[in-house]
């Protein structure tokens, strides 16, 4: 799946088949579903998962947990706005 892919699955009442659970969790937020997001994020316990976790926290905004999460990802956080973060998460999960 590609980014225009994933955008365009937007307008579906569920996220695609097949993606990861991290990548699922960027649909959700995506379609305002923070506490569905928030699960995804959990569920992924890796890099990919704390740098969702990250992210959903910064958008809380709960930032000391944000800092912490960052930090388990291995990445800074970013003081850009949360569209341009979403867009990167999304190259980066697409990749995975």
């Amino acid at each position: 799946m590609d980014a225009d892919a994933f955008r365009a699955s937007l307008g579906h009442e569920a996220p695609p088949p097949g993606i990861s659970i991290a990548l699922a969790g960027l649909w959700w937020d995506a379609k305002g579903d923070w506490g569905k997001a928030h699960a995804c994020a959990q569920d992924q316990d890796d890099a990919l998962g704390a740098a969702l976790h990250a992210y959903l926290h910064r958008k809380e905004p709960d930032i000391a947990n944000a800092r912490y999460w960052y930090a388990r990802a291995g990445r800074a956080m970013p003081d850009g706005s949360f569209e341009a973060e979403w867009e990167d998460l999304l190259e980066v999960l697409i990749k995975g």
